[in-house]
């Protein structure tokens, strides 16, 4: 308890270091000025593959889904609502602005012909239909049922003999 107790001051200290370099150079600071990222859910069931993608403030015509390759692709464009000639001093920014792209590859089995997309409350919801994937299939060698029923014949021939 001692030894924790010590150093608490130190890792205050450090925390505050770390946020200083933070709001300057890091992450914050990119966000405003348009390199952002929406947060996406990807989850799966026996039926599909679902991408939700949090996209606050956008409309669908801002957002394009497309898909090549195995290769799904969800690009759009966040705008700032601040106007030329506004006066107001903002103290603050932490919304997030600007153009984004996020792309995913999709896993064998799949439909890819019949991706469908939904945009609801700022929520993008992207269905991936799983393909019906193929059973495997006996496939009988031509001639093996004649040659079975030779070699019984023969051997029936062999035990009548005897």
């Amino acid at each position: 308890m001692v030894y924790r107790s010590s150093l608490t001051p130190a890792f205050g200290l450090r925390r505050e270091i770390d946020r200083l370099f933070d709001d300057m150079f890091g992450h914050t600071a990119l966000q405003t000025q348009s390199a952002w990222s929406p947060a996406v859910d990807i989850r799966e069931d026996d039926k599909e593959l679902t991408i939700l993608a949090e996209l606050p403030g956008m409309k669908p015509q801002d957002v394009e889904i497309t898909c090549d390759n195995g290769i799904l692709t969800v690009r759009g464009e966040k705008s700032e609502t601040r106007k030329e000639g506004d006066e107001r001093r903002y103290h603050l920014v932490e919304r997030s602005y600007g153009a984004f792209t996020r792309s995913f590859q999709l896993p064998q089995g799949v439909d890819e012909s019949k991706i469908e997309a939904g945009f609801d409350n700022g929520l993008l919801t992207v269905r991936i239909p799983k393909a019906a994937l193929p059973q495997p299939k006996r496939i009988e060698i031509q001639g093996a049922r004649a040659g079975e029923r030779q070699i019984e014949a023969t051997r029936s021939g062999e035990s009548a003999r005897k």
